[in-house]
């Protein structure tokens, strides 16, 4: 397509495909011989010609002496859209003689006894931009408002509105004529095209009308009433003293029957007004849409507006959260998200016992098979509830044990979440501990998770003080290991190997996981899976996971045990019976111990948890005050100490108060008003005039906003090229624009300068840069967007061809450009989230890096902040746990890209011990994961600098 083709301006696009070069010579002949069918596909053809750059004024004539006599609807169409497409002046910029024929022919066509006739040539005038057409037609289109059709009249005032607009010489009274065709119109769509002429030329006229029919605007249609609320937002913003006039009607519009009347009067009553009952009522409309209507993008932009009510009036809507909550019968899970988000919010003292009271019926709701996503939304049920019970924690007592009975949830992470927050309660209501570790002991043989059975051994050893709860626990757990010991000693080796068989048969099979902890070291963690059910004796699922070789859940086991006998050692009971207690639990750990180096377990015992179990035993066998004080007492004190950590690093909006900046009597400081003479004695009053004069111009912001883009300036060609280019890249959240400098360095003009550009990786370029001519030394200033799907590591390549001006244009002349790098760190962001989320994504992410770095920083805090700032990710590990000087340092990273792709890292460094205080450092863990496909290796360059 030539420069001028791209650039003459056109209300219709339509690709064609050309098979062979256009003959004119054959269009023409058809056009004048051939029959009507043909007639038609050559004026199709000549159509698509112009709209793709070829030059066929020439058969101007020829259609007007041959086609625009005919009486065919379908050509009348045609020949419009020609008319419409077609250079219409010379070269010079005048009209065309032959366009005087064609305002006669389109005269005809105005006064045609087809309203269809009528009505698209009405429609053909509003893309008219020459007077000297539209001027003869003037008369005969105001004649056309008084026609029978109201699709003639609706084209009629669209027409009628766009001469006014571009040249209201040639009609001056236009507005008064469509107020008059206004007041005596009935349909709604002449009345809306007549309304908008007048909100758009005349504004006075159409609130002049408005004020009439103020009172009738709710019986109107809804095109009608859109542009109604959309003039009164504009009046009441220019002339806020008209508000209370048009309040009432808008209050009036929040009851409409269409969903975007409702909308717009809802945001535009916002918009105006802060009054509670004004705030109330918007908010109300739109919490009528957010249930009523069926598309969830609807909804999703209704909550967005609720949550811009919420951030300036959240008293308000507070008295209509339960009405708020009635979302959460939506199906789909973003929506309930949002809406959980909204309502955690919104929570107050009032409304906290309605609150969970939903809550628990939607907890209830889960239970149902026939629910969508049922675990993912129990989970964000019990994380809601765990909220509230944090921020009012009287209501804590009534949903733990509710909550409790989904620690056997087949899905492990809402099960996680309840013994999370059951720790938590149990820590802070000393009154609860009795029930909820007896209810703890009656759910402990239907939980599945070993994360979840580990965080409840821990809670019944902690929490479990009398000498009968110590007893309950014993025999609990006694039935949940089954016979003792785990791997047979006095049997001979056929018949243990038969025997192993049939467990193996009747057992449930345990599928091993490794888990990264806290500190960044593994653990192994094995889950049921129920498929022996049926065929033999059920087997204890504690036995299960520990057969299945999750000894690291042992090791708790037998820490719980120990903490419980050192406890029964200060309660009054025989010395037999203490002794007994000592006896069984370390033939329990001998017996965990004698299992993780049999061949029964897939895997062997790890050494942590060998060290750990070795540790009770000597705990038990050589008791000490140091030991019993680690057992009892220690454990419960971190605890305490992590739950007010966790607390502190909440995010908490300080409650701001209004400080004073200026006092009553302070001096005035006017620049203007200052004295040359007492210049030297005001400079004190005056020294920071100066700053404040360039804050207000933006002069330091230009500066640095200058100093930031010369740094994102590429060079994209040599100094000695004919065509010297440099672009400056551009980085939106979803785009990339390249602006490219192009300067001619020769002496010659040079023509059809085009920039020609090509992509790698996710990036797509969105439109073919125009072509330029340059003249000697001219610059040219190019744009390229470029569209971006992804964090993916991208290249933008290409090169620039022209021709020479008065040179054969058979051989393009090319200038190969430099690659441009996008850096993916352009899309990457600091995020938070909480350990346990963190710990699920890095169990469910497939794919990790490792990469080891070593650094001649000397400090670990100091290296660790050095990751942070240069892969731009936020630290979630707690600074309490980052204080001290120990050499050895582990905190977890995570970022989220634009695309809401996720980022993980783990990073470990330890000081190397040598003479210089040289550090090591090793980055662990790097793990990437959009939601629909795996970044390899697109983060991970980041840290091999």
């Amino acid at each position: 397509m030539s420069a001028t083709g791209t650039e003459r301006p056109c209300s219709l696009l339509i690709h064609y495909e050309q098979s062979e070069p256009p003959n004119i010579v054959e269009l023409r002949k058809t056009l004048e011989t051939g029959n009507e069918e043909q007639k038609i596909d050559a004026l199709k053809t000549a159509i698509l010609l112009m709209l793709n750059g070829e030059n066929v004024t020439s058969l101007l004539m020829t259609i007007i002496r041959f086609i625009m006599p005919l009486d065919n609807k379908l050509v009348k169409k045609l020949y419009l859209i020609y008319l419409e497409v077609v250079d219409k002046t010379n070269a010079e910029g005048k009209l065309l003689n032959e366009m005087i024929l064609v305002c006669n022919f389109l005269r005809n066509d105005l006064i045609h006894p087809n309203e269809y006739v009528r009505g698209s040539t009405l429609r053909f005038l509003s893309k008219i931009h020459q007077a000297e057409i539209l001027e003869p037609l003037v008369p005969s289109v105001i004649a056309n408002l008084e026609h029978k059709h109201a699709f003639v009249r609706r084209n009629a005032v669209l027409a009628l509105f766009h001469v006014y607009k571009n040249f209201d010489s040639l009609c001056p009274n236009a507005t008064d004529l469509v107020f008059n065709f206004l007041q005596t119109e009935g349909d709604s769509s002449c009345k809306r095209n007549a309304f908008i002429m007048l909100f758009n030329c005349a504004q006075d006229k159409a609130i002049e009308y408005l004020s009439e029919v103020l009172d009738q605007v709710s019986s109107m249609g809804e095109v009608i009433q859109l542009i109604v609320v959309e003039l009164i937002r504009k009046v009441c913003r220019t002339n806020p003293t008209e508000r209370s006039k048009y309040i009432k009607c808008i209050f009036t519009l929040l009851q409409s029957s269409s969903p975007a009347v409702q909308y717009e009067a809802a945001g535009t009553l916002v918009a105006l007004s802060s009054v509670p009952a004004a705030i109330r009522g918007a908010a109300s409309a739109f919490i009528d849409l957010l249930v009523k209507e069926s598309d969830n993008n609807v909804k999703m932009v209704v909550l967005d507006r609720l949550m811009s009510i919420k951030q300036r009036h959240s008293k308000v809507l507070q008295e209509l959260l339960m009405d708020i909550l009635r979302a959460l019968n939506s199906p789909n899970m973003d929506i309930r998200r949002k809406t959980l988000d909204i309502a955690l919010d919104l929570v107050s003292p009032k409304n906290i016992e309605e609150v969970v009271l939903v809550l628990k019926k939607e907890i209830g709701k889960t239970q149902s098979k026939e629910l969508d996503k049922a675990g993912e939304y129990r989970q964000l049920l019990i994380q809601a509830i765990h909220a509230c019970a944090v921020k009012f924690p009287d209501i804590a007592s009534s949903v733990v044990h509710l909550l409790m009975d989904f620690l056997g949830d087949a899905d492990g992470g809402s099960a996680v979440d309840v013994i999370l927050f059951v720790r938590e309660v149990v820590e802070m209501y000393a009154d609860l501990r009795a029930s909820i570790t007896r209810k703890l002991l009656e759910t402990l043989d239907q939980i599945k998770s070993s994360k979840v059975y580990r965080a409840t051994l821990w809670i019944i050893g902690e929490y479990s003080t009398t000498a009968e709860d110590i007893d309950g626990v014993f025999t609990t757990l006694r039935e949940a290991l089954g016979d003792l010991p785990l791997v047979p000693e006095d049997e001979d080796d056929a018949e243990a190997e038969k025997k192993r068989e049939a467990q193996k048969v009747a057992q449930p099979a345990a599928a091993n996981v490794s888990r990264v902890l806290a500190d960044g070291t593994y653990a192994t963690q094995s889950a049921m899976m129920e498929e022996g059910a049926g065929k033999g004796a059920s087997v204890p699922h504690l036995r299960s996971l520990l057969l299945g070789g999750d000894f690291f859940l042992g090791s708790v086991l037998v820490a719980t045990l120990a903490k419980l006998a050192l406890k029964s050692q200060q309660h009054d009971i025989d010395q037999i019976t203490k002794n007994l207690i000592v006896v069984e639990v370390l033939t329990i750990a001998t017996s965990i111990l004698r299992l993780g180096s049999s061949s029964v377990p897939p895997t062997p015992i790890d050494p942590d948890s060998r060290e750990r179990i070795v540790q009770c035993i000597r705990a038990l066998t050589e008791p000490s005050e140091v030991t019993r004080r680690a057992f009892q007492e220690d454990t419960r004190h971190s605890f305490s100490v992590l739950l007010v950590e966790q607390q502190k690093s909440k995010p908490v909006e300080p409650t701001k108060k209004k400080e004073v900046d200026v006092q009553a009597d302070d001096l005035i400081k006017v620049r203007q008003l200052r004295s040359k003479k007492g210049a030297a004695i005001d400079d004190e009053l005056y020294e920071d005039a100066d700053a404040d004069l360039e804050k207000a111009t933006g002069v330091l912001e230009g500066a640095e906003d200058l100093s930031n883009k010369l740094n994102r300036v590429v060079q994209l060609t040599g100094f000695s090229d004919p065509l010297y280019a440099e672009a400056f890249v551009n980085v939106h959240q979803y785009d990339i624009v390249l602006d490219v400098i192009v300067t001619n360095q020769t002496g010659e003009t040079l023509q059809n300068v085009a920039l020609e550009l090509a992509t790698l990786g996710d990036l797509k370029l969105v439109e073919r840069p125009q072509t330029h001519t340059l003249a000697p030394h001219e610059r040219k200033a190019i744009k390229a967007n470029i569209k971006v799907s992804s964090t993916e590591t991208g290249i933008i390549f290409g090169n620039i061809v022209y021709d020479i001006a008065g040179v054969s244009a058979s051989d393009k002349n090319c200038v190969i450009l430099n690659d441009i790098h996008i850096d993916i760190m352009d899309y990457i962001s600091p995020a938070h989230c909480t350990e346990v989320k963190f710990r699920q994504m890095w169990a469910e992410f497939e794919w990790e890096n490792k990469v080891a770095v070593n650094t001649s920083i000397t400090d670990v805090n100091d290296f660790l902040k050095h990751i942070v700032k240069v892969t731009n990710m936020a630290c979630l590990t707690p600074e309490s746990a980052l204080a001290g000087d120990c050499g050895f340092l582990s905190a977890n990273l995570y970022a989220k890209s634009a695309f809401g792709e996720d980022a993980l890292a783990n990073l470990s460094v330890e000081r190397q011990v040598d003479a210089t205080g040289r550090v090591g450092a090793y980055f662990s863990h790097i793990a990437i994961l959009d939601r629909t496909r795996v970044r390899r290796g697109a983060f991970c360059s980041v840290f091999c600098w």
